[in-house]
């Protein structure tokens, strides 16, 4: 895939350029050529004004570097104010005409561009969004009064496999995500993809046909099929986290300005289709028990019309996952390259262990935050139904419905998509982003957890419930607003793309076992000492994050790869770019001194070598295939080079040894 772009016109100070540039490279992964440390070319030696505008238009875009070319994160904080505030009245103004126009052209056209780039994405997470809801929501028909009562509330079935039914689900996916997160790094994201979308396909298939000689059969049949698809759903976070990035940023090839300004949210909008999922489960639930149920949700429920409602809430789903094997066989071909690409550069076939190996070396605090911020969110996240269980004892005392907890958790369903989608529009504004929003969210529900802790019998009183609702509805949005959709993001975007689907693996499996330390903590303390017990968790989260999360905000991640070029070729210390700038930096890593080799001036130069290395293994090429010597063991990406930049390497290469030694190897 080339990249065509077309300038009209590059006006400073009153000089106006006029350029056509076809394709060209992506100069920063060329990073092991390293700058030329000899002195036998100034990479700016006699460099025109017109010369010099073309580099900065390609080294300098002006979504990261104002008009005189100093980064984004160098300017003072008034200056940062003005600059975003301007970029992002601008990009608001360009996406609205393109919408516009769009529109114009079909009206229904916005929309088949939302399903292609958000919907499709995230489809595999709104499927397990939708199945994994659906086994909360189950649980309370299943122990109501008419239907399998005795058997869910263990007089007549196991007490350990009832039990179960919470642990072996979060267990499976806990395998999936280490599982499928380190098979996506080696065998590559599109066979991920496809795995996992297979493996809960068959688990819906056992989920809606099980059954079993006895009702505690049935359960064992029931929990051992909520393993084997929480396999496939471990295994979505990952690869679509990695495949949603790496398709954002592309593969191999400079990133756009689209890759800059909105990756965040390309991957978000992918992630939040999980809060759709919840939605039109909680929907088609309500709807099903209405059909199978005469018309009303009050108990008692019959055995028959519960076996309607389980079975065919999990059959439908069934159906759309069967469909997106099929999606992700024929039509996402080309989802790894980027990770494809990253191996051929590192020269490695199979799993990646250097790698691993050095990110755990010069990544490993990064860990700390992702896996640890992770933990203590899905420690709130299931902690946030505590909160709906005591306020319908009040404001429905004695009543054994289950529909006021499904109506209110679509309520809650519906507050949640609304900070998802907020969170998605944020993400990737460099006066908030990522970091900033997960302290805040974390920091919000360590306040709203706090509060009835200490005051519990006071916002129970009938008097003060709605204020304990309102809680639990702010505590959803601020959870979604916050750090279940910076974790999701975060956890592949601070790694390199060689182990970037184990890394988040990783993460995503120590979050679940916040899962599983809450379904079991909360077997043993009664209601008000878990609102003792929750709140911590949000400073936990908060202080990993201030101290290990670096922010990748307005951070271009061809940088992070091109700096990870220098690492795995053990030259750490000769990458000065925008990577190891302080304001892409964790605290700690800024305290072990890393953002001391940030140089932005000797990072300019650095990059025009590491163009000319590329443009010298061009031309020798040229040279080769003109001799009659063909390289077949290696793929070449030559690029049609502008004029003007030719001429430049060519007046500057002097006594460049390595076009000087390929040239005169090919003439012999």
């Amino acid at each position: 895939m080339y990249i065509h772009i077309s300038y009209s016109a590059l006006v400073k100070d009153d000089f106006t350029v006029n350029l056509e540039m076809a394709e060209y490279r992506d100069y920063g992964p060329a990073a092991p050529h390293g700058p030329d440390m000899t002195g036998t070319h100034n990479p700016i030696h006699d460099m025109t004004s017109n010369e010099r505008q073309i580099f900065d238009y390609l080294l300098k875009p002006d979504d990261s570097y104002n008009e005189r070319g100093v980064y984004w994160g160098d300017m003072s904080w008034s200056e940062q104010i003005r600059f975003v505030m301007k970029g992002d009245a601008k990009e608001t103004k360009r996406e609205a005409s393109n919408v516009w126009a769009m529109f114009m052209k079909d009206p229904l056209s916005p929309v088949s561009y939302y399903f292609k780039n958000m919907v499709l994405p995230g489809a595999g997470l709104g499927l397990e969004g939708y199945v994994l809801f659906s086994i909360g929501n189950l649980k309370p028909l299943f122990q109501a009064q008419g239907s399998f009562g005795d058997c869910w509330n263990g007089k007549t079935c196991n007490a350990t496999w009832l039990a179960a039914v919470d642990y072996m689900e979060i267990s499976g996916i806990i395998v999936g995500q280490i599982l499928v997160g380190i098979l996506g790094d080696w065998l590559g994201r599109r066979w991920g993809l496809i795995q996992d979308a297979t493996i809960m396909f068959i688990g819906l298939v056992m989920l809606t046909a099980a059954w079993g000689v006895t009702e505690n059969g049935w359960v064992i049949c029931y929990v051992w099929s909520l393993f084997f698809y929480g396999i496939g759903v471990g295994g979505e976070y990952p690869m679509t986290a990695t495949s949603g990035m790496e398709n954002a940023v592309g593969s191999g090839k400079i990133s756009t300005k689209e890759d800059r300004l909105h990756r965040g949210r390309k991957v978000t909008s992918a992630f939040l289709m999980q809060g759709w999922g919840q939605f039109f489960n909680q929907v088609l639930l309500i709807l099903l028990l209405l059909v199978f149920h005469h018309g009303s949700g009050n108990p008692p429920y019959s055995k028959l019309a519960t076996q309607w409602v389980y079975r065919i809430s999990f059959a439908i789903p069934a159906v759309g996952t069967l469909w997106l094997v099929y999606y992700r066989t024929y039509k996402m071909k080309s989802a790894g390259k980027q990770l494809a690409a990253a191996k051929k550069k590192s020269k490695v076939t199979g799993y990646d262990t250097e790698s691993l190996k050095l990110t755990f070396t010069y990544f490993g605090p990064r860990m700390i935050a992702t896996a640890g911020a992770w933990y203590a969110n899905d420690i709130f996240f299931y902690g946030n139904k505590l909160f709906q269980g005591e306020f319908i004892k009040v404001i429905l005392p004695g009543d054994k419905s289950i529909t006021p907890g499904w109506l209110y958790n679509l309520i809650n369903v519906g507050v949640s998509l609304v900070g998802y989608y907020l969170a998605s529009f944020l993400i990737d504004n460099k006066l908030y982003g990522r970091k900033r929003m997960q302290i805040i969210g974390f920091l919000m529900d360590f306040v709203l957890f706090v509060v009835p802790a200490f005051h519990f019998e006071y916002y129970k009183s009938p008097a003060h419930i709605r204020e304990f609702q309102t809680m639990y509805f702010l505590s959803s949005f601020f959870n979604q607003f916050g750090p279940n959709a910076v974790t999701f993001l975060v956890a592949a975007e601070v790694y390199p793309t060689p182990i970037r689907a184990t890394a988040h693996g990783l993460s995503a499996a120590v979050g679940k076992l916040g899962a599983l330390t809450a379904a079991v903590l909360y077997n043993y303390i009664d209601t008000q000492t878990k609102f003792y017990v929750v709140p911590w968790f949000g400073l936990i989260g908060m202080l990993v994050t201030i101290v290990f999360l670096p922010d990748t905000t307005g951070l271009d991640l061809k940088e992070q790869e091109r700096r990870w070029q220098y690492i795995r070729a053990g030259r750490e210390s000769d990458y000065h770019g925008v990577a190891v700038h302080p304001k892409h930096l964790s605290y700690w890593e800024r305290f072990r001194g890393v953002g001391k080799y940030y140089d932005a001036d000797a990072d300019y130069k650095q990059k025009i070598e590491e163009m000319r290395a590329d443009w010298e293994a061009s031309e020798a090429r040229k040279a080769n295939e003109k001799a009659g010597h063909w390289d077949d063991d290696e793929e070449h990406d030559d690029s049609v080079w502008s004029s003007d930049v030719s001429t430049f390497f060519e007046k500057t290469k002097g006594n460049s040894p390595t076009i000087r030694a390929k040239e005169k190897d090919y003439t012999e």
